[in-house]
């Protein structure tokens, strides 16, 4: 018991200082959607692309980490895209909600040889609070009588991002959360705040790659291997995912997916720290995908795992003059 609950602790305070100007990244940028990830991919596609997602963490522990999304980007124009996500994040006592808005340019390196250069930026919004209201009082050790309300503390920040295409190879690098956080309103000021649990520095770095295989005898199936690497600054927690998945279209661009995630802290090669199976399809311009995380650490006994559900739709569709943003689907 002494192990489990330290494990929750630790979790809980990882999990805090991830998620603080950050939304939990799991696999929602693997359901077919790394504007997820990334501000530069806003506008790639022929159509207008809404993404929803709900995701339940460590289902069996009470309180644990729950969160939902909305992503949507579009093009404008022939060469530049825009997009915006809000989301909603519930963490034991900790409520945080957060918007984005970002616009990228896209550029046309080589014509021929299909090489491809964007660059994207974001503003975002982000409140945090903690729930006093749940907080429980007992006999033995009741609340302060000064904690009558909720804490609540907002921030606003930048992300940047640049993406390079060629052909069916794409690497993306991006930074969030440039600016420092200002920490004065907790009382941490001059000398002490180098001292202060409170961190001032939230930036995380991301660097997500891969490449799509098309079947020598079928171009409509696809394998698309890709890693997905962050990098904490305050920190210098980092962690990488490896990813597989297996893509399969019909003559009208629909089409289904299965894959799996293996993810693994940097210190701990080879250590698995989550493995899990996914699966979607796309149908008349509906999206459905599910995933599945088993955790391998001494939490993993206590919980039946984290589920994540994503639901979307596609609009508008539209093919741009410019190859630059056309959609990457293939007959």
């Amino acid at each position: 018991m002494k192990k489990l609950i330290l494990s929750l602790v630790l979790m809980a305070v990882t999990t805090s200082y991830s998620q603080e100007l950050n939304l939990p990244v799991f696999t929602q940028y693997l359901a077919d959607n790394p504007f997820v990830l990334s501000p530069a991919y806003a506008g790639i596609g022929d159509n207008l692309r809404i993404r929803a997602n709900g995701l339940t963490q460590w289902v069996g522990v009470k309180d644990a980490p729950q969160n939902q999304s909305v992503y949507a980007d579009f093009r404008i124009l022939d060469r530049s895209g825009v997009g915006i996500s809000m989301y909603n994040d519930k963490n034991g006592y900790t409520r945080q909600t957060g918007a984005k808005v970002s616009f990228a340019h896209h550029l046309i390196l080589d014509y021929y040889s299909k090489q491809y250069l964007s660059f994207g930026i974001s503003y975002n919004f982000n409140t945090f609070r903690i729930d006093v209201n749940e907080f429980e009082s007992t006999t033995n050790r009741p609340l302060d009588a000064y904690v009558t309300d909720d804490r609540y503390t907002a921030n606003n920040n930048f992300d940047v991002s640049a993406l390079y295409r060629f052909k069916d190879f794409y690497v993306s690098f991006n930074a969030n959360n440039l600016l420092k956080k200002n920490i004065d309103k907790f009382g941490v000021t001059g000398k002490d705040a180098s001292r202060a649990l409170e961190p001032r520095l939230l930036s995380n770095y991301q660097v997500y790659t891969g490449y799509v295989f098309r079947d020598s005898e079928n171009s409509r199936i696809e394998y698309e291997p890709s890693v997905y690497y962050q990098y904490f600054a305050n920190d210098k927690r980092s962690s990488t995912d490896f990813n597989f998945k297996y893509r399969h279209y019909n003559r009208y661009e629909d089409y289904y997916w299965v894959g799996v995630s293996y993810r693994f802290l940097n210190d701990q090669f080879g250590k698995p720290l989550a493995v899990g199976p996914m699966a979607g399809f796309m149908k008349s311009k509906f999206y459905f995908g599910y995933s599945y995380q088993v955790m391998f650490n001494d939490l993993g006994a206590y919980n039946s795992g984290t589920h994540m559900v994503t639901i979307g739709f596609d609009f508008l569709g539209s093919i741009s003059s410019c190859p630059c943003t056309q959609s990457p689907v293939h007959d």
